[in-house]
């Protein structure tokens, strides 16, 4: 699907690294080739029977008929192939979003519900529900924006900035996410198999891998687009004035994509030196707090204190920044950067 992002954050560990070795034991240090094999095995191991795990997860939730559990088992089974149709994710979003109950952040999930090589991405349907369920949401207009550049309404795509520049709030469902699967992931204990042999966490590791896992494939807009479009607009006293006020709901948005963006307007929008000097290092501390929070969560697999706070805080709800932030003041992680330190270079 279009807008997936395309890089992952600290809170956004794949379930396939859950099958990396933590190490090799002292004893086998003679014969490495044997342990990289027996490591290798236990891993896969692991892995199938995290996966058996979470189908037997998408079975008991599937009989549902609220909007919650629904959404929780489509997560779940979003990544799984092969599944019978009504535990697929196609008939478990859809029926998640016919339920009495269902909100906003069934649609937007529903987003990815979708056939790229149709071209029907992001889903068209789920796309009109949003703009009627949440046209406060900059995140829905930033999402129809993109749509409109693709499909060259240019009109409707100038109107869509102004949408969402005077929009409330700037929410992309994650923390929904994080607590529907937080609440449900627990329906059946984890077998030993899936957490034995690297997870010294035990069961409250392997699921907070799983829940901060598949909460992370959150359907994104454009943001890229968003900001090409925002950064050759500096001539253009109407569209830089949109920018900047979408920049201050993005700053206060649910993720740090879109902090990160919402900075990044101000830092090379404003006019005011001070006002650039301040975003600039806002944008650092929010690297800082992003790679903090990665280490946390790589520590929970080994950590089961670690563990079942960060499945609390997915469990009490909030918004991506607002768990990553309440994780590391938890964990005695200051939010702003040391003085002396400077963001890791991207690879590449």
């Amino acid at each position: 699907m279009r807008g997936i992002r395309h890089f992952i954050l600290g809170c956004a560990l794949p379930l396939a690294s859950l099958t990396l070795p933590t190490g090799i034991s002292h004893a086998a240090e003679a014969s490495p080739r044997r342990t990289v094999g027996n490591t290798h095995q236990a891993a896969l191991a692991r892995d199938k029977a995290q996966l058996a795990f979470q189908r037997d997860l998408v079975s008991v939730l599937a009989p549902r008929a609220d909007a919650a559990p629904l959404l929780a088992a489509a997560l779940l089974a979003r990544p799984l192939q092969n599944q019978p149709a009504t535990n697929g994710f196609h008939d478990l979003i859809n029926r998640a979003a016919k339920a009495s109950d269902a909100g906003a952040a069934v649609e937007w999930l529903r987003l990815a519900d979708c056939d790229a090589q149709a071209d029907n991405c992001p889903n068209p349907s789920a796309l009109r529900a949003l703009v009627l369920k949440a046209p406060d949401n900059a995140a829905v207009w930033l999402l129809k924006l993109g749509q409109d550049t693709r499909d060259t309404h240019q009109q409707e795509a100038r109107v869509d900035l102004a949408r969402a520049a005077a929009a409330k709030l700037y929410d992309d469902y994650t923390g929904n996410s994080l607590k529907v699967l937080a609440d449900f992931v627990s329906v059946l204990p984890p077998p030993a198999s899936t957490y034995a042999h690297g997870l010294a966490a035990g069961p409250a590791g392997m699921q907070t891998m799983l829940v901060y896992g598949l909460a992370s494939a959150q359907p994104q807009p454009g943001l890229q687009l968003t900001a090409q479009l925002c950064d050759n607009a500096k001539g253009d006293a109407s569209i830089k004035a949109d920018c900047l006020k979408l920049g201050k709901v993005m700053e206060w948005g649910s993720s740090p994509l879109a902090r990160s963006l919402g900075l990044h307007l101000r830092q090379v929008l404003s006019d005011d030196p001070a006002q650039q000097q301040e975003a600039k290092r806002a944008r650092v501390d929010l690297t800082w707090q992003v790679q903090n929070f990665a280490e946390l969560t790589a520590r929970a697999r080994n950590d089961k204190a670690l563990a079942t706070q960060l499945l609390a805080l997915a469990r009490n709800g909030g918004t991506e920044m607002s768990i990553m932030l309440a994780a590391l003041r938890e964990a005695g992680i200051s939010t702003d950067a040391p003085a002396d330190w400077t963001p890791p270079r991207p690879a590449g």
